[in-house]
């Protein structure tokens, strides 16, 4: 088999704006961004493509709200699980086209997968990721009565509900994903950073929390063995002082050097710093190179040519 390659998408990536945010505006932004993911698996990349959910999850979520006086509220796990399969298939549906057209005979498969989070992991207790529609004073304080979430005001816009975001320990569906590699195909996993479980001595359970979808991916590719971990974002590089008159594009970094800007404070905890938090993470479990870079850049990005390279 050759070596495997782990692209990571932003769920962002597939809304170009608020007015364009249908599930036909989003098919034909995964069909763009499909052309790309094909390119790489032309040039002989085994590939694993994971992705983000947060506005998709965000849509399910206001849906059920607005539906809850007829019908019950969708649990948070099982927001992840039904976005996803439809961004699953959107994938699915697209890369299949477009290899069709090239004549690429590979299969495309979506996994459903659970990531296992530690039940005693600190975030359970400081809830900190905003999700859903925004509340008034009176709904949320009945939603925290009857349902225990936890609900704080954003910014005079009113109040949102904050839930944990825990690490990743493992991934529950990786003997399949490798078994779907070794098949040949394309697998779609570990979307919107997995379904949340805990393990209730042998039993999973399911719960109410939102897993950094590119630690899964770093947790995903060591596990599975992968030399290259590619995360797709909204600029083509990663910047110093990005912003200001002095930012600088970074190229070819090592992971020592990359360490050093992030304890520095160069990459804000709300933008580039997870990404970079997971691709050091990578690196560490046996990674061989981490590439940072936008959809347009991907197939320039792994032939040298574009985007940041993190090397361990």
């Amino acid at each position: 088999m050759s070596a495997i390659t782990v692209l990571a998408i932003g769920g962002n990536s597939l809304i170009r704006s608020k007015d364009r945010s249908s599930f036909a505006d989003q098919l034909a932004t995964t069909a763009e961004t499909c052309r790309h993911i094909a390119d790489i698996a032309a040039a002989g990349h085994e590939v694993v493509v994971t992705h983000g959910n947060g506005p998709q999850v965000g849509f399910l979520l206001i849906r059920s709200h607005l539906a809850r006086n007829r019908l019950p509220e969708i649990p948070l796990d099982a927001c992840n699980a039904q976005t996803q399969a439809e961004i699953g298939y959107m994938i699915q549906q697209s890369l299949d086209n477009e290899f069709r057209r090239r004549g690429i005979a590979k299969p495309v498969v979506t996994l459903v997968t659970q990531v296992v989070v530690d039940a005693a992991d600190p975030a359970f207790q400081n809830p900190s990721k905003p999700i859903g529609p925004f509340y008034t004073k009176g709904e949320a304080a009945k939603l925290e009565r009857e349902l225990g979430w936890v609900l704080r005001e954003d910014a005079g816009r009113g109040f949102r509900r904050l839930v944990p975001s825990p690490r990743p320990v493992d991934v529950v569906e990786k003997p399949e994903v490798e078994s779907l590699l070794r098949a040949g195909a394309v697998v779609v996993a570990c979307g919107g950073g997995g379904i949340p479980v805990v393990r209730n001595e042998e039993d999973l359970k399911g719960v109410a929390a939102v897993i950094d979808k590119d630690l899964a991916s770093s947790l995903l590719a060591g596990e599975i063995g992968a030399e290259r971990l590619v995360i797709s974002t909204a600029v083509e590089q990663v910047y110093l002082n990005y912003g200001q008159a002095n930012q600088t594009a970074l190229g070819c970094v090592s992971a020592r050097e990359m360490k050093s800007y992030l304890d520095a404070r160069q990459f804000p905890s709300g933008s580039m710093g997870p990404k970079v938090e997971a691709a050091l993470d990578f690196l560490e479990r046996g990674g061989k190179e981490v590439v940072i870079t936008d959809p347009d850049h991907l197939a320039d990005a792994l032939a040298g040519k574009a985007g940041t390279h993190i090397l361990s």
